[in-house]
């Protein structure tokens, strides 16, 4: 393994990366990849080595292409030459997964992208990127507690709270907590981030989008939808167990549709609605 590459391999069967959401670290995935890791070969990336080791350490900004160059570097690693692997991405995942299909089909069989939050596809997807910066302003001017809440209430499509009070993190502080890293680091910039929608077009047929049943009417399931309208007929969207840490919610059914959806077109489709 690379020495700036972190990663975890369990399990026998093809390959399926797993790309985390968040700031990367694969927190509560456990007992999701313990049924996973029946069919598959799993990988799960851990892009800034969160759990491994090095939470705490100094951690810059973080963009969408370095984690799929980071993800395809680890398919070097794990796959024979001529292979393909299976990739799922959750949140600030799945944006890397999109990214890594449109970079280097070539290395995927399938994709699935839970709730990605590429909100700046949607027609008003400027405001909603707005709604995002001021999440990470609530988070600098207030801290860990009143970023969470405009955070869920922007992606329940609610009013925030306009004036949230609270005490910021210190730097040592912020780099100990996943959660406050990403608010810091990767919150602005995954969602700032620009799909390319002719060449997920172009693979769609190996797409899936996804998001949680429990999400319906919110932000994200709306993304995903409206995702998977506009990368071509080829591509799906699926229903998961659950919102947006359904993995976590329900790990035994997510993976069960998740190895469906992936190895076998499965998953039943739903409707695109707007």
């Amino acid at each position: 393994m690379a020495e700036d590459l972190h990663y975890d391999v369990r399990g026998k069967g093809p390959v399926l990366l797993i790309v985390p959401g968040g700031a990367g670290h694969p927190m509560g995935f456990a007992p999701m990849t313990d049924v996973l890791a029946d069919r598959f070969t799993v990988v799960t990336y851990d892009p800034l080595g969160l759990a491994h080791g090095r939470l705490g350490e100094p951690v810059g900004d973080q963009q969408v292409e370095e984690w799929s160059d980071g993800a395809h570097r680890v398919l070097d690693e794990v796959l024979a030459e001529g292979e393909s692997a299976y990739v799922f991405g959750t949140s600030s995942g799945g944006i890397a997964a999109l990214d890594l299909l449109a970079r280097h089909p070539e290395r995927l069989s399938h994709v699935v992208a839970h709730e990605p939050p590429c909100v700046g596809v949607l027609p008003d997807g400027a405001r909603l990127q707005a709604m995002f910066r001021e999440v990470y302003d609530t988070y600098r001017a207030a801290g860990l507690q009143a970023a969470a809440v405009r955070l869920g209430a922007v992606l329940a499509g609610q009013e925030p709270e306009e004036n949230p009070s609270g005490q910021p993190l210190s730097r040592e502080e912020e780099l100990g907590v996943p959660m406050a890293v990403f608010l810091a680091h990767v919150l602005r910039q995954f969602t700032s981030y620009a799909p390319d929608l002719p060449a997920l077009t172009a693979s769609a047929a190996r797409l899936a989008l996804a998001a949680g049943a429990d999400s319906h009417g919110q932000l994200l399931h709306h993304t995903a939808q409206f995702l998977a309208r506009h990368t071509g007929s080829g591509s799906r969207f699926v229903e998961f167990p659950g919102g947006h840490v359904g993995l976590a919610e329900h790990p035994l059914a997510f993976a069960e549709l998740l190895a469906e959806t992936l190895v076998g077109g499965g998953g039943t489709p739903v409707p695109l609605t707007t």
